[in-house]
């Protein structure tokens, strides 16, 4: 199996429980920030802030909270100043690791981030090391009871997506990044909810198992859970078998 994909929606399943305890609305936040402050506080003239208020108020995030994290962003008013950075690694058994994060510290943040690397086995390496072997995309989850594979691959296709494929118990919807909002609300549109993101995935992937397999996942999880840390994505493959007694869940 794509331990990618696997991992991906183990991430979404799991930001919905952060959700509940208000972990994720500070991750939210700063992504609100930082596309307001690159592309300006309009969302129908910014594509990735309007993304980032629609993952906001997916999971329930107040108006009122997203409207002052825009005019923070836009210098409206006063704030931390959030940058985005990218981090790039490699894991145990040479899994190549892409992690994108805000931080108004980049040198605290650079400093925690090579620490959980060499905590875990893996080594952060320099820009450029490993984005060759990443593609921006977005993908949307769609579980298999929710639509037969015939009518979703007619619908998503029509609305611009550029493939289909079965992960597990959900279908994944892949598109390009400027084409995602439209697929998604297309299958809005015909009563098809579906959760994703435009993110990096892999072009190849990397066979890991045992030892490496354990240490790669505690790492996986010691970078999503920092503060910092927005994305992350890995260019690994594990048996579902092992997936399922490592993360503990199928």
């Amino acid at each position: 199996m794509a331990g990618h994909s696997k991992w991906a929606q183990i991430k979404h399943k799991k930001a919905k429980v952060d959700a509940r305890r208000g972990k994720i609305f500070n991750k939210l936040i700063r992504e609100i920030q930082v596309a307001a402050r690159l592309g300006g506080g309009d969302p129908d003239n910014n594509p990735r802030l309007r993304l980032a208020i629609e993952r906001a108020r997916e999971h329930n995030m107040p108006w009122e909270n997203i409207e002052k994290a825009i005019k923070r962003g836009t210098g409206e008013i006063e704030g931390a100043k959030f940058e985005e950075v990218t981090y790039e690694g490699y894991g145990p058994g040479g899994v190549a690791i892409f992690i994108k994060a805000t931080t108004d510290n980049k040198n605290r943040t650079t400093s925690e981030i090579r620490h959980l690397f060499t905590k875990h086995g893996g080594n952060l390496g320099t820009t450029g090391c490993v984005a060759w072997q990443f593609e921006e995309k977005g993908i949307l989850h769609i579980p298999k009871e929710k639509i037969n594979e015939e009518e979703l691959i007619e619908i998503a296709l029509e609305a611009g997506a550029e493939d289909i494929k079965e992960e597990g118990e959900f279908f994944d919807v892949y598109t390009s990044p400027s084409d995602f909002l439209n697929v998604k609300e297309t299958l809005k549109q015909k009563g098809i909810e579906a959760e994703g993101g435009v993110q990096m995935i892999p072009k190849n992937q990397v066979k890991v198992s045992g030892r490496d397999a354990e240490k790669l996942i505690n790492l996986l999880n010691s970078l999503e859970d920092h503060d910092d840390v927005q994305e992350v994505v890995a260019n690994f493959e594990i048996s579902e078998e092992e997936f399922v007694k490592l993360v503990g869940t199928g």
